[in-house]
């Protein structure tokens, strides 16, 4: 199993993260993506870190389309490319109303049909194509302007890997049909097949299977002493998950919370969300149920952690995407580096 990351350039210590992503390039880590959000950009991070390393591949997790024109997104992703000496690998997603028409300003109306279109306009600008594009959401160049169809004049890149950070159902048919990856959360080896039915879905629309496309799934690694200490951990975790069902996105539309109850905990997730949405935070924590946490994290005696990693490759999951666990830049590296060598070992 291929190992991975995800850093914000937002939120902390620069200086020290760009120090934990060149560690864990030398602990042998494969990917690290770059997050967006609502902190900071993450091309101007991946810049940086191209600079800094030289093996580890390096993505953008995600761009959220929409607040970008699809050949902003090329041009990025050319230069990126290029900085990193081939090493970059282009992550999008719809993100949601909240963060794109909230912080944007940017209309969230057919995030489908925009995703599909950006990712064409894309492809076509990194080929080396005249970009000339009539779509529902997108239209270069502008109808009724001055400007003619023109090609960039960065060198193409053809082959540019996309991934599609995707949970609903028609993402993840989308996801199959047309990208190189999927990067996920909130996922359960038990109910992949609420994720990977639909991914296939769209895989045979293409004409593919699922080696075409790589497999990225991300949850916490934490490491507990004992089944005590593994307790004290779950209790820990329980109010982020009830954030993730209650807070996220907006009342009427959270892919969090959806996500969960595909895979089958629908009457606690509703118990959860309907707590946190009334005000009891504390409340909607205490509902989250060990299996919630447990299922979701890499959280355990190395034992059972080991064991999770086992199961998450024989669910069809390529590449583990971790979040160590720690207090400390030396405790999270420590962290990354054990859970690096039993994804080795998992499959």
């Amino acid at each position: 199993m291929r190992t991975a990351t995800t850093v914000e350039a937002s939120g902390g210590d620069w200086r020290e993260t760009v120090e934990f992503v060149v560690e864990a390039e030398k602990l042998g880590l494969d990917d690290c993506w770059v997050a967006e959000a609502w902190g900071s950009d993450a091309p101007s991070a991946l810049g940086y870190l191209a600079a800094r390393t030289g093996r580890i591949r390096l993505g953008s997790g995600v761009i959220q389309v929409g607040t970008r024109s699809p050949v902003a997104i090329a041009q990025a992703a050319l230069t990126l490319h290029d900085m990193s000496q081939g090493r970059f690998l282009l992550g999008l997603g719809p993100s949601g109303p909240q963060v794109i028409e909230g912080l944007h300003g940017v209309p969230f109306a057919r995030p489908l049909t925009r995703l599909r279109e950006t990712i064409e306009v894309v492809r076509a600008a990194c080929a080396g194509e005249r970009i000339a594009y009539d779509g529902e959401t997108v239209a270069i160049p502008l109808p009724g302007g001055e400007g003619r169809p023109m090609r960039l004049s960065a060198t193409p890149v053809p082959d540019l890997p996309v991934f599609v950070a995707a949970l609903s159902p028609r993402m993840l048919e989308l996801t199959g049909r047309v990208a190189d990856g999927w990067l996920g959360t909130s996922f359960v080896p038990e109910g992949a097949d609420a994720y990977l039915a639909h991914l296939d879905t769209g895989l045979r629309a293409a004409g593919r299977d699922r080696s075409a496309i790589e497999v990225c799934q991300g949850a916490e690694v934490a490491f507990a002493a004992d089944e005590a200490d593994q307790a004290a951990m779950v209790d820990a975790r329980r109010p982020g998950i009830a954030f993730s069902l209650g807070g996220m996105g907006t009342a009427q539309r959270n892919f969090y919370f959806d996500a969960y109850r595909r895979q089958g905990w629908g009457e606690r997730a509703d118990a959860v969300r309907a707590a946190w949405q009334g005000g009891d935070r504390a409340g909607a924590a205490a509902l989250v149920t060990d299996e919630m946490v447990l299922g979701t994290t890499l959280v355990g005696t190395e034992e059972r952690v080991a064991a999770r990693l086992r199961d998450w490759a024989a669910a069809g999951v390529g590449t583990v995407r971790l979040y160590p666990a720690g207090e400390t830049l030396d405790e999270r590296l420590t962290t990354l580096a054990r859970a690096v060598e039993l994804a080795r070992a998992a499959g």
